[in-house]
């Protein structure tokens, strides 16, 4: 950050590896239960007791990530699985979501294109890259070193690495071209308006016109 570079940051979340993670586990876990109307045992803190009559019971015990659920009503066990699963993650659904949104959003502001228009296919059949589009001659080769083209095939290999591997083809392509990228590489637009064109109404006329790949992508 612009103006703090000697601050230094606090984490206010527990990462796995953490020394203090399993206290804070703890801690989480204890405050769930005791909400639902669960009492920990004096004999053994991970133990966790409800009664609802006489013979109607619920244990649950928690040894480090696991849990062991013993009652005899199976619908007040399967209740109590739902409001565990609201909350801490479900490993019976054997499923494990991984997101990037906003890591995704800060690279497209990061090289504007925040309000670009997204597409289903990431390369289509007739887009062709080869050495022809590489800048031939001095003017070309300036021009194009002004494009931040490995700071942005770094950002999309992160993303394709870690949850994006549908994007691999298409970046694999265009790495090709790290050492040596030309304009073909690079996604131009032109634009151009009048002022107040419409002497009657006094509104401008405008229009726009993007290529990539030497092809015309919207007008």
């Amino acid at each position: 950050v612009s103006g703090k570079d000697n601050y230094v940051c606090r984490l206010k979340k527990i990462l796995c590896g953490l020394k203090e993670a399993p206290r804070q586990w703890y801690k989480k876990f204890e405050s769930v239960m005791c909400e639902q109307g669960y009492k920990k045992t004096t004999s053994d803190h991970y133990v966790f007791v409800i009664k609802f009559s006489n013979d109607n019971f619920i244990i649950v015990l928690l040894y480090v990530d696991d849990i062991l659920i013993v009652g005899k009503s199976v619908s007040k066990i399967d209740k109590l699985k739902k409001q565990l699963s609201e909350i801490i993650r479900d490993r019976q659904i054997k499923k494990l979501w991984l997101s990037q949104e906003h890591y995704v959003k800060r690279v497209l502001q990061r090289f504007h294109m925040k309000n670009a228009k997204a597409v289903r296919i990431s390369l289509a059949t007739h887009f062709k890259l080869c050495s022809r589009h590489n800048p031939s001659n001095e003017a070309e080769k300036n021009n194009i070193s002004k494009v931040p083209y490995a700071s942005t095939m770094g950002s999309l290999m992160y993303a394709m690495i870690r949850i994006r591997p549908n994007i691999a083809h298409v970046v694999g392509i265009v790495s090709r071209f790290l050492s040596n990228q030309g304009d073909k590489t690079t996604l131009m637009g032109y634009s151009n308006s009048d002022m107040i064109g419409d002497i009657d109404s006094r509104k401008s006329t405008s229009g726009y016109f993007i290529k990539f790949v030497g092809g015309a992508m919207a007008w």
